[in-house]
């Protein structure tokens, strides 16, 4: 239901922008986000986005990454500039969604695109 897109192989401060598009039946979609896992460490929450447009960040990406979504889309970008080696890690989007009225929301995960930033 949730399909990302756009990791790939980037110098360090170089720029690469990950999309995740909501498919499939959604009644309402709420807050979506980005997730990253680095080798051997554990999550870790990146960005979010409220159905609003109120955004928060992980302090070590403040500054560099833009979290933006839209709406009529149902799609949530990541865009990272002067990525460094230590964001390499495969990258994850999230959404609560509900799926029909009167449901309850659900939380669900994209499967991952890997983002490698070489030094």
């Amino acid at each position: 239901q949730l399909q990302a897109s756009g990791g790939g192989l980037v110098q360090a401060g170089g720029s690469l922008r990950l999309s995740c598009a909501a498919s499939g039946t959604i009644f309402s979609l709420y807050a979506m986000g980005w997730h990253r896992q680095a080798p051997g460490k554990r999550r870790e929450l990146v960005a979010t986005i409220t159905s609003s447009g109120t955004t928060s960040y992980v302090d070590s990406v403040k500054g560099r990454f833009t979290i933006s979504r839209d709406n009529a889309k149902n799609t949530v970008y990541l865009q990272m500039n002067t990525l460094k080696p230590e964001d390499k890690a495969v990258y994850y989007c999230a959404a609560d969604i509900k799926v029909e009225r009167g449901t309850r929301v659900g939380n669900y995960w994209g499967q991952g695109t890997q983002v490698t930033v070489s030094s």
